[in-house]
């Protein structure tokens, strides 16, 4: 074992924002198996969030986590959350576009002015900790100078075998890009100003255990869960899109290998996603997936495009995989058989939506 892994065997005091939500919750388990002290700030006021604080409180006991029931806007709440804390992975926020788009003050108030209270109360009143900020794929807009092939299954890059690198010029589309690329580059700026150790992760779609996936974001849990429901679905646009899609798991790793190689990776701006390797168009090819795991064919509807839908997005993740020898492990196929099953064997969790 290296001295980098020894340093991070020790248990930390870690401040996860949103740890009630879906990626929230599956990091703070691992967390809390790990033998850290955990506290969660989070207003709950996600589908599903109640039910993960319930099955972390049952799975590690009720004291074993800190919670404090806030708003990542209101900086008093925040200051108090960060102060003592060793690592803050900042993943709370408003998550939808078409929710930005109908209210973008609020979306403005959770997701700029939310990363900007988290990194003045780190700077102010925080322990020099290492901050791991979840942004999105969604800072470099529709990327409509580049040129996009259309076969029967999905629409694909002409020039970009691997995928959309970070170097991509940023193009903030729709209020909710603009809330999160303020935050990313917030986040980044800290670092080269204020001298604070940030990563920013830019990340794209993220499945998994414990998502409670609504039309408007999470679209393979929602998939999955309007199937076994009966629900209508509906495909905005002609089904073709397609995105590289990361379960999990594979994103906690990803995680972990950042903050472990923190002396490099300060500072800096990843990728992660599936990358060009696990990737799905949203419905020609996860459909038929979705059908064989189900046993029946399902009906569905198709509607306008939404605004901001990028017809291709895929990340290309060779900085990560190059630097810090991640790399996802988990295929589509087995990534959406963990989901399925999931969801089909908690459908008691799911009786609200």
């Amino acid at each position: 074992m290296d001295k980098a892994d020894k340093r991070f065997m020790t248990s930390k005091k870690i401040l996860v924002t949103g740890g009630a939500g879906f990626i929230g919750s599956n990091l703070t388990n691992r967390l809390l198996t790990e033998g850290h002290q955990v506290t969660i700030l989070d207003n709950l006021s996600r589908s599903g969030c109640s039910a993960n604080l319930s099955w972390l409180q049952e799975k590690h006991g009720n004291d074993s986590i800190k919670i404090i029931q806030g708003d990542i806007a209101d900086i008093d709440a925040m200051t108090t959350a960060v102060k003592g804390a060793d690592h803050i992975y900042h993943l709370a926020g408003q998550v939808a576009v078409t929710t930005s788009v109908t209210d973008p003050r609020a979306d403005f108030e959770t997701n700029a002015l939310g990363t900007f209270n988290m990194l003045e109360a780190a700077r102010q009143v925080g322990n020099d900790p290492i901050i791991i900020y979840a942004s999105t794929n969604k800072v470099y807009g529709g990327m409509e100078e580049l040129e996009i092939i259309e076969d029967d299954e999905r629409y694909f890059y002409a020039n970009k075998p691997y995928g959309i690198p970070e170097t991509q010029p940023l193009d903030f589309h729709s209020p909710y890009g603009c809330s999160k690329g303020a935050g990313d580059q917030y986040t980044r700026d800290y670092a080269r100003i204020y001298g604070l150790r940030t990563i920013v992760v830019r990340q794209s779609c993220i499945y998994g255990y414990r998502q409670f996936g609504i039309e408007d974001q999470g679209w393979i849990a929602w998939f999955i869960i309007a199937a076994l429901k009966k629900r209508s679905i509906s495909i905005y646009g002609d089904g073709k899109q397609v995105r590289d899609v990361l379960f999990i798991d594979d994103l906690l790793d990803a995680y972990q290998a950042l903050v472990h190689n923190i002396d490099e990776t300060a500072g800096t701006i990843y990728n992660i996603g599936g990358g060009a390797e696990t990737t799905m168009s949203i419905w020609r090819e996860f459909g038929p997936l979705l059908e064989a795991l189900l046993g029946e064919p399902i009906p569905v509807t198709y509607a306008d495009w939404r605004p901001g839908d990028q017809p291709v997005y895929v990340s290309d993740i060779r900085k990560a995989t190059d630097e810090l020898g991640w790399k996802p492990k988990v295929s589509v196929k087995e990534g959406v058989s963990r989901l399925f099953h999931w969801i089909r064997d908690n459908q008691n969790l799911f009786e609200h939506m």
